[in-house]
């Protein structure tokens, strides 16, 4: 594990695990569901505090996706779901490129295969610096052909009965069968979070689009909230919230969920001819409260 410390602030990542975030912490305090020893030695990447998605962020509904004229085809790679999820990059091992006290470089080269039609080098900057983490991902197309690609990243936080939520977004993704999203419909006042309030009572595994890069959380019985800023291709927020569980997922994205599966030409797919590349930040601001 590779540790960074800044202030008050610390940052644990495993390259070898996805390439994923163990911890971020403020004064000591959690502003992420942390990895734990077991899991850690299980070599678990769904317990990591927050891991990448790439070279496209959700699921391709039905394995498969038409680009200019091909079809591609993937393979379903989480467990027991049906669907491909997130894609290569979480269920890879990355480098150490370069690290200091305060920063880090984790880089992955991909050349797909079998069922995987992405060749690509994504790298990942995290620096500590100013009361806050900032995580610019990049991701260039090493293929021979036009891709589309997308990123994003999945933290997951602990779920308590005073954790609230803000955030704002233009549009709703319903959820179909196997977590594929189905209608996109308006921000209704049940939905709608631009206000701080508690997790829903129910299910929740929904992409919200349009939204405006900002959200902030809040976990008054832990001391500790989290601000989160993104850069203007993360046009996407998936919420996932199982009342059952006690973790839930703020998923700050570029592509909207089964984007590649769809012929609307507004949910943040980003084209990449070969050796075209492109760059996003996050910005992870821990605070006490």
């Amino acid at each position: 594990m590779i540790e960074l410390v800044d202030g008050p602030l610390s940052l644990g990542l495993v390259p070898e695990l996805g390439g994923s975030i163990a911890f971020l912490r403020i004064a000591g305090r959690d502003a992420m569901r942390p990895l734990s020893a077991a899991d850690a030695a299980a070599g678990n990447v769904l317990g990591v505090a927050s891991f990448p998605m790439i070279p496209y962020a959700n699921r391709i509904d039905g394995n498969a996706f038409t680009f200019e004229g091909r079809t591609y085809r993937v393979a379903p790679n989480n467990g027991d779901e049906p669907f491909n999820v997130h894609g290569s990059g979480w269920k890879s091992a990355w480098t150490v490129e370069a690290a200091t006290a305060t920063s880090a470089v984790l880089a992955l080269e991909h050349e797909g295969g079998t069922d995987d039609p992405y060749a690509y080098r994504a790298e990942q900057h995290f620096t500590l610096a100013d009361g806050a983490l900032t995580l610019v991902t990049t991701i260039e197309n090493r293929g021979p052909r036009r891709m589309p690609f997308g990123f994003g990243h999945h933290p997951w936080f602990p779920r308590d009965p005073d954790t609230t939520l803000k955030f704002r977004a233009r549009s709703f993704w319903l959820e179909g069968p196997h977590g594929v999203v189905s209608d996109r419909i308006s921000v209704t006042p049940e939905l709608d979070f631009r206000e701080h309030r508690p997790l829903p009572a129910g299910w929740r595994n929904n992409d919200y689009g349009g939204w405006d890069g900002r959200a902030e959380l809040r976990f008054p019985a832990r001391g500790v909230g989290l601000a989160i800023e993104a850069g203007p291709l993360y046009e996407n927020l998936m919420f996932y919230a199982d009342p059952k569980r006690d973790v839930f997922c703020l998923e700050p994205q570029t592509n909207a969920s089964c984007a590649l599966n769809r012929t609307e030409t507004d949910l943040g797919v980003i084209v990449l001819a070969p050796g075209e590349r492109a760059e996003e930040r996050l910005v992870f601001m821990p605070f006490l409260i």
